[in-house]
């Protein structure tokens, strides 16, 4: 795949303008920093392993890569800004394994909603130099979805599984069907013993069973990892479920859409029916759109959606995505979002603000297919 001659250099050369340095990491990666990704990115590796045993993987996205090539920089706190742009590979049924990804990523701003709407903009801006697009461009919010479980009175299980169904798209009703009538029947002899158990032993007694088994990790997960799951399906089992009355917050929660402005007072109505603190969130909400239209960003191409969320674990705050409206089947043009913890997962002494975008170059042509 060649970028000469393509929407590549416009793109990459209106982010280096912007002040966004060019960061080009290495293709091959270690492939254990990518398993937390999600289940959908884990699925997409392209894994190999050298003589003692190491994995790695063709590079399948930039945000992890250039968050260790800032860490390493001697810079990590500070403020910093790169740019990318080039190849990443990912399995993806009928579509093309290789394409070109261009995007931004800063760190360290302390004025988080600015950031937001720069990186926002920026990348809208720069995907129509390569050509007109009309974009409708969807947002939300995990952070505040995140600060809704906090208030509402779930067990820490119960928050854990519902934060990860809603970031695989799921619906409440899915999410909970699933522990009720699920994958959690077909280990129901395990899940019994661990019942009540003590974490310490119970967790040591399912990393015992898949050592006898001969299993060392399952889709990219450790045995710890896989008795933690095991533990925490025990939990939900043998624990109390979630209200009706909660059940409706969430799914009200879920149902707010459309208009930003319209979408932030039907959230203070939820917050003030529930009696729910969500005030600092909206606030920082309000405050995004703000900066967002001080950059010269019509509001009207703007599509709130409480529900939405990016297929990677990794965000935690404004998230987004922006379609071509003459494609709307297509897949996304622009996407991104903050993801203030990725660093200290990283390696970082304490989480560091973050928030970046891609761009797929390849849907940038006028057919919308790789090259």
């Amino acid at each position: 795949m060649s970028p000469d001659n393509d929407p590549f250099d416009a793109v990459a050369l209106h982010l280096a303008r912007a002040g966004y340095q060019r960061c080009e990491p290495a293709i091959l990666q270690p492939a254990s920093i990518f398993f937390d990704s999600g289940e959908d990115l884990r699925g997409q590796l392209y894994l190999t392993s050298d003589l003692s045993g190491a994995d790695y993987c063709l590079r399948p996205e930039y945000t992890i890569p250039v968050s260790q090539h800032y860490l390493a920089s001697g810079l990590a706190g500070e403020s910093a800004a790169y740019s990318y742009c080039g190849p990443v590979f990912r399995y993806a049924p009928n579509e093309p394994s290789e394409f070109i990804q261009a995007g931004v990523e800063s760190f360290g701003r302390r004025d988080l909603e600015a950031a937001d709407a720069e990186i926002l903009t920026l990348a809208l801006d720069a995907a129509g130099v390569a050509g007109e697009f009309d974009l409708e461009v969807r947002i939300g919010d995990a952070g505040l979805f995140s600060k809704l479980l906090e208030s509402l009175d779930l067990a820490p299980q119960w928050r854990r599984r519902i934060a990860r169904g809603h970031s695989q798209g799921k619906s409440v009703a899915a999410i909970l069907n699933a522990t009720q009538n699920g994958a959690a029947h077909d280990h129901s002899g395990v899940l019994k013993v661990l019942e009540g158990a003590d974490k310490k032993g119970a967790r040591a007694f399912v990393e015992d069973l898949l050592s006898i088994a001969g299993i060392a990790s399952v889709g990219g997960r450790t045995p710890g990892e896989i008795a933690d799951r095991f533990l925490e399906q025990a939990a939900l089992r043998g624990g109390a479920g979630v209200s009706a009355e909660t059940v409706s917050v969430i799914e009200r929660f879920f149902a707010i859409k459309g208009d930003p402005d319209q979408a932030s007072a039907a959230l203070r109505r939820l917050a003030a029916d529930a009696k729910l603190d969500l005030a600092a969130g909206l606030d920082a909400f309000d405050t995004r759109l703000g900066f967002i239209a001080a950059l010269g960003f019509d509001l009207a191409a703007l599509h709130f959606e409480a529900s939405f969320t990016r297929n990677l674990d990794y965000y935690t705050g404004f998230v987004f995505e922006a379609h071509d409206r003459a494609r709307p089947a297509a897949k996304p043009i622009v996407a991104g979002g903050r993801y203030d913890q990725l660093l200290q997962t990283l390696g970082a002494a304490e989480p560091i603000p973050a928030v970046g975008a891609s761009i797929w170059v390849d849907r940038l042509r006028p057919d919308g297919s790789a090259k």
